[in-house]
């Protein structure tokens, strides 16, 4: 399949609340295939430097072998959780940094990778497969109640204690190995499917979150983002789930108030330190793009400004 095929959602949008200075210093912390850091090079000139950060080997490889000739552009393997290990190696202040939380369409139409409960692949999910456990080591050993609970918390499925239930019924019969097997047993054990929705959707999800450890490294990327811009420099962050929105949301909001001290003390608004400011609203897509692109429809991207002295 060809890597050109995966579309990045709010391209322009994120791109623009990003890119602030042309020579700056610059991190995708979510390299994907490429479409935000091909767009991000284009706006900058010959001083500005753009560090991509991505879990997947598949992505580092392509990333290494579309810009090998951008003396510009670098990409370290890794977690965007360490973000501040893959930035140490570059001199200077961040004047911007964008995540990209959506998986890449490749991970998801590739059945080898076993993202889809689509198409049957083996049941894996990881998005750096030189590490961890896979969704089949884990949905065959894992407890119920955990499986209910990760169900519940990361897929907001509201039938997970069925559907938890059935996956333990049916893996003492036999191990589940592929993704359509999961998928039919997840299928069976939900009494109201949602119009237009597969009816594992929210367990796939649910799994997917839980084996990359996905809301964990998001929250440690949001903090060491913070210490790792400049004043000035700006954090953009696209969203595709409510768990994320939310996790976003609020981190720019408590930057925004600075510390809660407690009521009656003399002190002014102004003396509070606060880090982050808010640059205009959420955004979505637009009509337009939503109907090329389907899966751009559940994107929010949040666009926050970093403010005061370096951290």
């Amino acid at each position: 399949m060809s890597q050109e095929l995966h579309r990045s959602v709010l391209l322009r949008e994120a791109v623009d609340a990003l890119v602030t200075d042309p020579g700056g210093f610059y991190i995708d912390g979510t390299f994907g295939r490429g479409g935000h850091s091909a767009a991000i090079l284009e706006r900058l000139d010959e001083r500005g430097r753009l560090l991509a950060v991505d879990k997947d080997p598949e992505a580092v490889a392509y990333a290494r072998e579309r810009f090998a000739g951008d003396e510009r552009f670098s990409i370290w393997h890794g977690s965007f959780a360490d973000i501040d290990r893959a930035a140490t190696e570059q001199a200077g202040a961040v004047n911007g940094i964008l995540l990209d939380l959506g998986v890449s369409s490749p991970q998801l139409d590739q059945a080898e990778r076993g993202f889809s409960f689509m198409q049957d692949g083996p049941l894996d999910m990881r998005m750096d497969t030189s590490r961890g456990i896979s969704a089949a080591d884990w949905v065959n050993s894992e407890a119920e109640a955990e499986l209910a609970r990760v169900f519940k918390e990361y897929g907001e499925e509201r039938f997970a204690r069925r559907m938890a239930a059935a996956i333990v019924r049916r893996r003492v019969e036999r191990p589940f190995a592929r993704t359509l097997d999961l998928a039919e047993v997840v299928k069976a054990a939900n009494p109201a499917w949602e119009k237009g929705k597969h009816p594992a959707t929210r367990v796939f999800q649910a799994i997917r979150i839980h084996i990359n450890g996905e809301l964990e490294d998001l929250v440690q990327a949001l903090d060491k983002s913070l210490a790792l811009l400049a004043p000035g420099g700006r954090l953009v962050v696209i969203s595709f789930h409510s768990l994320e929105d939310r996790l976003v949301k609020r981190f720019i909001r408590q930057q925004e108030r600075g510390p809660q001290l407690p009521r009656g003390l003399p002190v002014m608004d102004s003396d509070i330190a606060k880090t982050l400011r808010s640059v205009g609203k959420a955004v979505k897509a637009e009509a337009g793009e939503v109907g090329d692109n389907v899966r751009s429809r559940s994107a929010v991207m949040r666009v926050a400004e970093k403010l005061g002295a370096a951290r």
